[in-house]
């Protein structure tokens, strides 16, 4: 069985993506929590994309502390799995802590915003300029690397 769910999930995704998106589901308390269970199914059953969906859903649109630090966990299996846009969020949630269950750690963050900004995520890399250019995260500053970061970004 769990076998034909990690088959599904993918398909389950996309459906789940459509509703959320649409103007059809908005308002309605009901159609919302169908889109949340769906979404959670797919991100049990190890779905990248909805472990990140679901995951940013819950930290940060969650009611309480025990939904936001479950959707941390969601987040950070997404990261995980190389998803950049969980990668950057579980280096913020690493750079500063979030209630007990994830304790600062900056060589964590580090980690997390440099495979995020690897894979090109805007907000990553101008994090890493910043950070070798003012000697952040336990990082002395570091000039060379900050130019290297810099150059990949996007020219304005």
């Amino acid at each position: 069985m769990r076998f034909i769910s990690r088959l599904l999930a993918p398909f389950v995704f996309v459906i789940a993506y459509a509703l959320f998106r649409s103007s059809m589901q908005q308002k309605s308390l009901k159609k919302h929590t169908f889109v949340m269970k769906l979404f959670r199914f797919c991100a049990d059953n190890g779905h990248k994309k909805a472990l990140s969906v679901y995951g940013h859903l819950l930290h940060f649109k969650g009611d309480g502390v025990q939904n936001r630090i479950q959707g941390g966990i969601y987040l950070q299996q997404a990261a995980e799995k190389g998803d950049d846009k969980a990668q950057y969020q579980m280096g913020r949630i690493f750079e500063n802590g979030y209630e007990h269950y994830f304790q600062p750690d900056e060589a964590t963050a580090l980690r997390f915003y440099t495979n995020a900004a690897e894979q090109g995520h805007q907000l990553a890399i101008k994090r890493l300029v910043d950070t070798y250019a003012q000697g952040e995260l336990g990082q002395v500053a570091d000039p060379v690397k900050a130019d290297v970061w810099r150059a990949k970004q996007p020219a304005l």
